[in-house]
């Protein structure tokens, strides 16, 4: 009896033909994706434009003062309703080198990273990976700290020590060349159990564990490393190019001509072991860069309307009646005004980033001379129309103090 071929050839062509429908649909879905992207990056470009021909001649006054007058030595964007009024570059990448900085310099970002982790934490959130209200020892069951949850990690109220105080002890890490990995600073606390500050959820206590768990955390969720995660799902998507993360445990030397110097020329900052642990610090990043994550932001391309509201609000008792602290961000508020920002300060690097949320304002000041220059902005902030963002110059019912 002669057997039919006909059904597994209708077969064959029933699975060809699914085949090609979806390959078609991936490829167009790959095609929608890079027309989304370059049109993205057409934006970008335009937020980019900037003349200097047509630069806010007060902003280059006061810029040009601080240069001069209070030893300013980096460089600066500043930025209102999605343009920019005035960039520029002062002085020295690597004094020795007599290197000139450039207006596309990457600068280590000091704590000015914790805000970008804290998308990259919030950004795994939204996507159901990880809760808030979870404990570090969920992730890690050899923590010693029990109660510790993400949420007080992005708030400082973990009541941790600060990693940096205790793995500087030589008995901890003898090898001081030697760059740590996070992982490493993690099965350190673990092992030694260093003492805590206080319980957790008692109080604000800043410090860099905090950060540089998260940033474990991150590895441990996605099983990538944080410098991949972060290009992958912070950088790329805010359209930043020239950011990148950079660890002492992976670089013998960090690929960066930036140069680091403390207070004065001539004592540049050598990198060391502490440079390896990342998340609280060891983001490099440009002035537009993060004028660019900043649009990103603010169009919601990164985290959601109701997630960045509950990362600007403040969760400890407010300094001055005005100053907090929320998910990776210092804030300012009355009931007119509210502004984000960060500082940073790591290995003769000083920085600031400051995001007026009411009048769209983005100031981003890159130092890499840590002097105290950046203390002498107030005459900045008032050119902008926008409070000054210094918590010395308020009294404790946080009324403005003018000189």
């Amino acid at each position: 009896m002669k057997i039919s071929e006909k059904p597994l050839f209708r077969n064959s062509l029933f699975f060809l033909l699914i085949i090609a429908i979806i390959g078609a649909s991936c490829t167009s879905a790959e095609k929608k994706r890079a027309r989304v992207e370059r049109k993205q990056h057409e934006l970008d470009s335009i937020a980019l434009v900037y003349d200097p021909v047509k630069a806010d001649d007060r902003l280059d006054a006061f810029m040009q003062r601080l240069h001069r007058r209070s030893g300013f030595n980096g460089n600066v964007l500043i930025a209102k309703k999605g343009k920019i009024l005035y960039q520029n570059a002062f002085g020295w990448a690597d004094y020795l080198m007599k290197d000139s900085l450039e207006i596309a310099s990457q600068f280590e970002l000091a704590s000015v990273s914790k805000p970008l982790t804290a998308t990259g934490i919030l950004r795994l959130m939204e996507e159901g990976k990880i809760r808030l209200d979870q404990t570090v020892d969920e992730f890690f069951p050899d923590f010693p700290y029990p109660d510790v949850t993400i949420k007080l990690l992005l708030t400082h109220r973990s009541g941790l020590t600060n990693y940096l105080y205790f793995t500087d002890k030589q008995e901890i890490w003898p090898d001081k060349r030697k760059g740590m990995s996070n992982a490493e600073v993690m099965a350190l606390l673990a092992k030694h159990k260093p003492a805590k500050y206080a319980n957790p959820d008692v109080r604000f206590f800043y410090n860099n564990t905090n950060y540089m768990v998260l940033a474990s955390i991150i590895e441990k969720v996605t099983g990538q490393d944080f410098a991949v995660y972060m290009k992958e799902n912070v950088f790329a998507p805010a359209g930043m190019k020239h950011t990148a993360v950079y660890s002492k445990a992976v670089y013998e030397k960090i690929p960066n001509g930036v140069v680091g110097h403390d207070k004065v020329w001539r004592r540049s900052v050598v990198q060391n072991f502490q440079d390896g642990p990342v998340g609280d610090k060891g983001i490099y990043s440009t002035v537009q860069d993060l004028y660019l994550f900043d649009r990103a932001l603010r169009e919601g391309r990164l985290l959601k309307p109701e997630t960045l509201d509950s990362a600007y609000a403040g969760y400890s008792k407010p300094t001055k009646s005005v100053f907090n602290y929320g998910f990776g961000w210092r804030t300012y508020e009355t009931d007119k005004q509210r502004v984000v920002y960060h500082t940073g300060w790591w290995h003769g690097f000083r920085n600031i980033y400051v995001r007026d949320l009411t009048n769209d304002v983005t100031i981003v000041l890159l130092a890499n001379l840590a002097n105290g220059s950046l203390l002498h902005l107030d005459e900045l902030y008032q050119l902008l129309d926008m409070p000054v963002i210094r918590q010395g110059a308020y009294s404790s019912e946080g009324e403005y103090m003018a000189k």
